[in-house]
């Protein structure tokens, strides 16, 4: 048995069965337990939902646990290892989507987007405060700092540099091009933008101190919400530190409403969305079906983790 523990749209699941077949996948909603399915699941197809040590126990025929993405922090890799289970993932099918994610929140957060537009739909668009307008900014001649620089961000970078921006990157190891590479705290000190596209590990959690960014910068954060101390950018952001944010992940998803971001007019948010595009969903679906057949022929499979 396959089963998608997610909870997918019409397009998502029109999308699993003209690529698996009819009714091969079974679906299961993201806010329910796998408790009904766990003695019959073979290969779990993984988007959010933490993969728990108990599920994988309690699963005695699961083979493959398969990441719709890239990060695989959600599932529980030494219990997987212990049980046998292959965990594999997927780089590169949802860079272009993260990507562009990421430019969105960038352009968002430096025009003011989401305050404009409520403002132009109540009617006060064109009798706004004229001050507001001193508060936008271009990407053109900023330094833009990308921490991690795998498929995402190298997407980005060449985009950023033809919009004028100066590209600063920091990664394990250096790359060849045409872009500047910084250790890990000077780009956070030097960067008007920082955007994120590292994986969340024991040394990258909380690594992001908003702090140490330079007064008037902008974070946007499309890979993991614990790389940020949280509550220090609540702080730099109300306290005018941080010029804004653009935020598609956080450290508790779904965001509680009374989380303080909420009410910030300097954060633009988005629901953990930024690789979720048809297109994606395509490639993703096409990598799983893939390791799903390798796994029935036992052939080697695609992209494993463990």
């Amino acid at each position: 048995m396959i089963v998608l523990h997610a909870r997918p749209s019409p397009g998502f699941r029109e999308a699993v069965d003209a690529i698996f077949g009819p009714g091969v996948v079974t679906h299961v909603d993201e806010a329910a337990p796998l408790d009904d399915v766990a003695n019959e699941i073979t290969a779990l197809l993984h988007v959010l939902t933490p993969v728990t040590p108990e599920f994988i126990a309690s699963a005695p025929k699961l083979k493959l646990i398969q990441k719709l993405g890239v990060g695989v922090n959600t599932i529980a890799l030494d219990a997987a290892r212990d049980h046998g289970v292959a965990v594999c993932n997927m780089p590169g099918t949802n860079s272009q989507a993260v990507a562009e994610m990421a430019l969105s929140l960038m352009m968002a957060v430096l025009r003011r987007t989401c305050f404009f537009d409520a403002r132009t739909r109540a009617g006060e668009g064109w009798t706004a405060d004229p001050s507001e307008l001193d508060s936008v900014g271009e990407i053109g001649g900023r330094t833009v700092g990308l921490v991690g620089f795998g498929h995402s961000a190298q997407l980005l970078a060449p985009v950023l540099a033809a919009l004028g921006a100066k590209v600063l990157y920091t990664a394990r190891n250096r790359h060849d091009g045409p872009y500047e590479y910084r250790s890990f705290n000077d780009l956070i000190a030097e960067a008007d933008i920082v955007s994120l596209h590292m994986p969340l590990t024991d040394e990258t959690r909380a690594s992001v101190d908003p702090f140490a960014m330079k007064k008037g910068a902008v974070l946007v954060n499309t890979a993991r919400g614990e790389l940020v101390d949280a509550g220090r950018l609540v702080e730099a952001l109300t306290t005018a530190h941080l010029r804004g944010a653009g935020l598609d992940v956080f450290g508790e998803e779904p965001l509680p409403r009374t989380n303080p971001l909420l009410s910030l007019p300097n954060v633009v948010l988005a629901p953990h969305i930024a690789w979720l595009t048809p297109e994606t969903l395509v490639r993703s679906l096409t990598v799983a079906h893939e390791n799903c057949r390798r796994l029935a022929a036992g052939e080697t499979l695609l992209h494993q983790v463990v």
